[in-house]
């Protein structure tokens, strides 16, 4: 049932990075600045650092199919999302045995899981001819906002889920 839950909130997050657009001030959304919102990662990065043990693999299978979802959703080339978010999921997995689970180390994992989503994004894109858009130029006005604003939402969703989660995770552990 627990996994039901967790996927259902992925599914909201989902909805609401669409619409997380909307919200910002209009100076903001016009000017050249390009924020992407990566809710649907950030929760994932979460669930591989405290829900997922070195044996399970359950965020980067939701990464799989929410990256799909995202693709199908929001986006125009199918697979772009998924793979990436499939992959970059597998690296944080990999590097939480490396870090303590903490807000520290998790806070470095979401930054690097953003970071090379996005970077990944824009290489696939510029690979596709879908951006034209210079290395320098993607990194002031893509990449740094990017990192900051989807930072604010993992800094917001961090203590809301955690203790949730680990706990979800250990009760699983136990049956």
């Amino acid at each position: 049932m627990k996994r039901y839950v967790i996927a259902l909130f992925c599914l909201i997050l989902l909805v609401l990075q669409g619409m997380a657009m909307s919200w910002l001030p209009a100076n903001l959304i016009y000017s050249d600045l390009l924020i992407t919102p990566h809710w649907v990662l950030g929760f994932l990065i979460i669930l591989a650092i405290f829900f997922d043990r070195d044996d399970t693999y359950f965020a980067v299978w939701l990464g799989l199919w929410f990256g799909l979802l995202i693709d199908v959703v929001y986006t125009g080339v199918l697979g772009v999302y998924m793979v990436t978010y499939t992959v970059v999921i597998y690296v944080v997995h990999g590097l939480n045995k490396w870090l303590h689970s903490n807000f520290f180390g998790s806070s470095v994992l979401a930054i690097l899981g953003v970071a090379l989503a996005d970077t990944c994004l824009y290489v696939i894109y510029s690979f596709v001819q879908i951006t034209s858009m210079t290395w320098g130029d993607y990194g002031l006005m893509r990449l740094l906002p990017t990192l900051a604003a989807n930072m604010i939402f993992f800094v917001i969703l961090y203590p809301i889920v955690k203790e949730r989660i680990s706990l979800w995770s250990e009760e699983l552990m136990n049956t």
